[in-house]
């Protein structure tokens, strides 16, 4: 373990930050919570008696002001991304900030901008990456292992339909299932291929119910050489994650691709000509891992394994899969 340590403020209670990103950073290696703030300043005292973080805030803007954190998280609501990751670049803090970045390309890419003027890091919070299962998932692919890639198929859906309340129901929030969690697939197709898809076609099921949001999604990501993602996503349907890479030679499944709660969750399968062989993969937290990614850029200036520019990529994929639900039209991307 380095001496130095990372020293973060979380700005909210969200569910995924008490759940997931704070324990994660917790049991890293480079890092410490110093702070936490709610806008209900009860709420920032109870999460930080549970995890002994030693400062609480009653407002962001008091964290932000704050000389001792370096960097912040941020796990508000899609809405609120764009705003108070300009306001932390601004007070010269670093950001982590929850997928998706912002609401569209246009927002995504004036973050970016604003924190390379800053001096400052910004990265997008998909964990899963980390994991160095998808270093050996890209090394068994580009080695041609299983021949050419013919496509890749990924769905990520769970049901919460139930909560009505829930603030994935709110559409000028960012809600919906392709903002939630069609963008895993969409990233995950893109880091796997190494390239941009150039269109995207997307049939949604929207509901009343829920505030008009997409609550269920499958698309097609068209790529180069007619390879392309079929994917699918909701919020309404019951719990998977998987992803399949077919190639002309043989085949990569990946049962849990975004998720992995448990030791044997990790384990990915390449079968090729009848023989289903298991690639184990070590436990390890992919929120830590992403932690300690983002320190070591901070303290020892080492680069991101992903730049924040490939968040405004990101964005632009996921503002055409919207826009083909909504349109019922196929929509091509421009470079």
């Amino acid at each position: 373990m380095s001496d130095r340590q990372l020293k973060w403020g979380v700005l909210g209670s969200a569910r995924i930050a008490v759940n997931s990103v704070i324990p994660g950073i917790l049991q890293s290696n480079s890092n410490e919570i110093v702070g936490i703030a709610s806008r209900d300043l009860e709420k920032a005292q109870e999460t930080a008696a549970k995890f002994q973080i030693p400062k609480t805030y009653g407002s962001y803007e008091q964290l932000l002001q704050d000389p001792d954190i370096e960097a912040v998280y941020i796990p508000l609501p899609n809405h609120l991304h764009y705003e108070w990751t300009i306001k932390a670049i601004q007070a010269g803090k670093h950001v982590l900030c929850e997928k998706p970045l912002a609401l569209n390309a246009e927002e995504a890419e004036r973050m970016v901008q604003a924190a390379k003027k800053a001096g400052v890091i910004l990265a997008e919070a998909f964990m899963y990456r980390y994991h160095p299962r998808y270093t050996q998932l890209k090394e068994i692919i580009d080695s041609g292992e299983i021949g050419e890639v013919r496509g890749i198929r990924s769905s990520f859906t769970f049901n919460n339909a139930n909560d009505l309340n829930n603030v994935r129901y709110r559409k000028e929030w960012g809600g919906g299932a392709i903002y939630d969690v069609g963008c895993y697939p969409i990233t995950a197709a893109r880091l796997l291929l190494g390239k941009e898809p150039q269109a995207v076609t997307v049939q949604a099921q929207f509901s009343s119910l829920h505030g008009d949001v997409d609550m269920m999604a499958a698309g097609l990501v068209e790529f180069e050489g007619d390879v392309s993602l079929q994917f699918d996503c909701a919020m309404w349907s019951a719990f998977r994650n998987p992803l399949e890479v077919l190639g002309s030679e043989g085949i990569i499944e990946v049962p849990s691709a975004f998720v992995t709660p448990t030791e044997e969750s990790g384990h990915f399968y390449v079968i090729k000509s009848g023989e289903k062989n298991k690639i184990s993969v070590p436990f390890l937290n992919s929120y830590s891992l992403q932690a300690d990614a983002f320190a070591q850029a901070v303290l020892q200036g080492k680069p991101l394994p992903f730049e924040a520019t490939d968040a405004v990529q990101n964005m632009k994929i996921i503002d055409a899969a919207i826009a083909s639900a909504r349109e019922k039209t196929r929509v091509e991307l421009n470079e």
